[in-house]
């Protein structure tokens, strides 16, 4: 039998907020103003067996940019907002989840994708209860994933490809492999925020048919 890792309770939201609080975390507004600013909501929550969990969303066949890629819940960044808002106000519009803004944890890493936007990752905190609605014209499904998975020893894979000279980071998960961006941010959080290391992951790539 397993032994569990990560449980959902009062310690590791006090774990993940301090370890957020002591990452210098680096933004890429000033060095990057051509690419466009987007936030992604990392969600820790809880599942029916107490496990510490997260969301990641499959995006429908037919949209017309990155159809049926996994994603974290987000997107670009309105006018007036910051990329907190943006993440919190996606995080609703996607999958119906309404995330507080005092359950912000923190942010790591702003990430460059390669489709032109800066990723700004945002950790909150959602209490279970909630009904998770996907959006069909967004989200063809909602996942909830350990965050134990995040641990296993095979995390994370990285292959070259020819495109690049820098290396594709995965993760295997849900029966497939999890690309970067998602799976770049996704280490990140496994590193920064559940262990304190300070990690950084911008300079891994992303798969070719993710250019676009």
């Amino acid at each position: 039998m397993s032994v569990l890792r990560h449980s959902f309770e009062p310690a590791l939201r006090n774990r993940v907020e301090r370890h957020l609080a002591n990452f210098d975390r680096i933004g890429l507004a000033e060095t990057h103003p051509d690419l466009r600013p987007a936030g992604v909501a990392l969600i820790i929550t809880g599942d029916e067996e107490g496990r510490a969990c997260f969301y990641i969303t499959r995006r429908p066949a037919h949209m017309k940019r990155h159809s049926r890629q996994w994603a974290l819940p987000g997107g670009r960044v309105d006018e007036g907002e910051t990329e907190i808002e943006a993440a919190l106000r996606e995080t609703d519009e996607e999958i119906g989840l309404k995330i507080d803004p005092a359950d912000v944890l923190g942010q790591l890493d702003d990430f460059p994708t390669r489709s032109g936007f800066r990723m700004s990752p945002v950790v909150c905190w959602a209490e279970p209860g909630q009904t998770v609605r996907p959006n069909p014209d967004e989200v063809e499904r909602v996942h909830l994933v350990p965050l134990d998975e995040l641990e296993k020893p095979e995390v994370p894979v990285l292959r070259d490809i020819p495109e690049s000279d820098r290396p594709v980071l995965s993760i295997p998960m849900l029966g497939t492999l999890i690309h970067s961006p998602t799976a770049a941010v996704l280490y990140q959080m496994r590193e920064v925020a559940l262990a304190g290391r300070g990690t950084r992951v911008a300079h891994y790539e992303q798969p070719v048919f993710a250019w676009k």
